[in-house]
């Protein structure tokens, strides 16, 4: 591997376009720090899974190291935990994640058998419960129609404080079991 710098904008962030031509020129190892069951949806080619939770006690590569998310969230925060704690090659966190890769007209690969992505569950969950809680009250008794005030509150919730308790269920579910 040579010792070729990424061209980076500031805060250590580099474009998609400058991150392909260091994949190409062997300069950099990706790793991805999305949860496995987003990195099977679609991932870099060649990246490595290291989720978020497990940055600073993986056993990473040497060299130049490019971190990777959906949006550019948990990268940026992996980032500020691998430079907090001293770590001695450089670091760089891809502008915009994984949909700028895309958009940029990269390709991502995805695993056999990967799962929905975990939002378009919740998605599928709460319009089938609200659609569910329409029917019966219509169809059975009045008061089901609470479901989908139920869903409705959580929905609600959900987009105020960031917290998807539906998101969290679906998440340990038999099916979003992956292992990369």
């Amino acid at each position: 591997m040579t010792t070729t710098t990424p061209a980076i904008a500031p805060l250590n962030r580099i474009s998609a376009h400058d991150l392909a031509d260091q994949l190409a020129a062997r300069d950099v190892t990706v790793i991805d720090v999305r949860e496995p069951m987003e990195y099977a949806s679609g991932h870099i080619s060649g990246s490595l899974n290291v989720p978020l939770g497990r940055i600073c006690q993986a056993d990473l590569p040497s060299g130049p190291l490019v971190l990777v998310c959906q949006s550019g969230n948990r990268s940026a925060k992996a980032l500020a935990q691998l430079l907090g704690q001293g770590h001695p090659h450089p670091l760089w966190d891809l502008q915009g994640g994984v949909p700028s890769w895309q958009q940029a007209g990269f390709p991502v690969n995805k695993l056999k058998g990967a799962p929905l992505p975990l939002m378009r569950q919740v998605q599928i969950a709460a319009g089938s419960l609200v659609l569910l809680g329409v029917i019966l009250s219509q169809a059975v008794a009045p008061g089901w129609i609470w479901l989908a005030g139920f869903v409705g509150a959580g929905l609600t919730f959900a987009g105020v404080s960031g917290f998807c308790g539906m998101a969290r269920l679906l998440a340990v579910m038999p099916w979003n079991r992956v292992t990369v």
